[in-house]
């Protein structure tokens, strides 16, 4: 295991982008390298199996990790999925060809060591829907040998075993469960019956495990959950800290947005020091790329509720 610990002097960039569906163009690169980011997170949701969407991302020219999310398996995963496919998955696997193209940087069930920031990336379960109900069997089985919460639990904890540095950041498409039960929580339900944890229990139980073995987790980060809230418009909490963990929401959906002003795109931002987050924002770039919008999350140790309470 590499010991090294992080640059104390220097501050590290992480761009987070969250839930793209189909919102990913040309000028996404060019604006992460105007932001300067040293890594860059991408939570899944690419589209319905959008190959073209997730061949433009993996031809990023930035260090780069990314999970893939239920949309990216669409047309696959479930029965009800492969009724209303539009291809033949006799002659085609949309979900192979997007894992091929990212190759390395899918981490889910896997680990990206990153020695230029000296941290490791941990990658939760892939294609995850959430919630405390194990779907999908056939998928998860034929994929990747798992049958339930315990056996995913123990492939991402021997994902963070191989982890070469003591930090860890871990990703996912769904946020552990324990973040709050309530509709407007970092993973709450918001849609009827109206409230519940609808993180992922394998993730929450992987987080615990890693912990124990002495690695430190500045950050956990995921999507799936669209800060929108459905049934009242209203906007959930995206950030959540806890024993030196911030845990952050980043699917601000949608993540392109076409203005009287021009085109104008969102990313997560956050600052990492010392193996510790220092702060975390939404960012809203306008089409020179720079920022017209921020809201600021998390900083120091204290979340944007206690940040707008000061």
């Amino acid at each position: 295991m590499v010991s090294h610990q992080p640059h104390l002097d220097k501050t590290f960039t992480l761009a987070v982008v969250g839930d793209v569906h189909d919102r990913w163009d040309a000028d996404d690169e060019a604006a992460l390298n105007h932001l300067g980011v040293d890594l860059v997170v991408l939570v899944g949701d690419f589209g319905n199996e959008s190959v073209d969407v997730v061949r433009a991302i993996a031809n990023l020219n930035i260090p780069k990790a990314a999970i893939l999310g239920n949309h990216d398996a669409w047309y696959t995963a479930s029965d009800w999925g492969r009724k209303r496919s539009p291809y033949d998955h006799r002659l085609e696997d949309r979900v192979q060809q997007q894992l091929d193209l990212l190759g390395a940087a899918h981490i889910g069930y896997g680990v990206l060591d990153v020695p230029e920031l000296q941290l490791s990336v941990v990658g939760g379960r892939p294609f995850s829907w959430g919630g405390s109900v194990w779907k999908n069997s056939d998928f998860y089985q034929t994929r990747y040998h798992v049958s339930n919460f315990e056996e995913s639990t123990a492939k991402i904890v021997a994902a963070a075993r191989q982890a070469a540095f003591n930090t860890v950041i871990f990703v996912g498409h769904c946020g552990p469960t324990g973040l709050g039960d309530r509709a407007e929580d970092p993973c709450g339900r918001d849609w009827n019956p109206i409230g519940g944890d609808h993180g992922d229990p394998d993730l929450a139980l992987a987080i615990a495990q890693t912990r124990a073995l002495g690695k430190s987790i500045p950050l956990v980060t995921f999507g799936h959950m669209h800060h929108q809230l459905r049934h009242s418009k209203q906007h959930r909490t995206m950030v959540h800290s806890d024993l030196g963990t911030v845990y952050l929401n980043a699917a601000s959906v949608p993540r392109i947005i076409d203005t009287a002003e021009g085109r104008q795109r969102n990313f997560s931002l956050v600052s990492l020091r010392a193996g510790s987050v220092t702060k975390a924002s939404l960012v809203w770039l306008n089409p020179q790329f720079e920022i017209s919008e921020q809201t600021v999350l998390y900083e120091g140790d204290r979340t944007a509720a206690h940040l707008a309470s000061s």
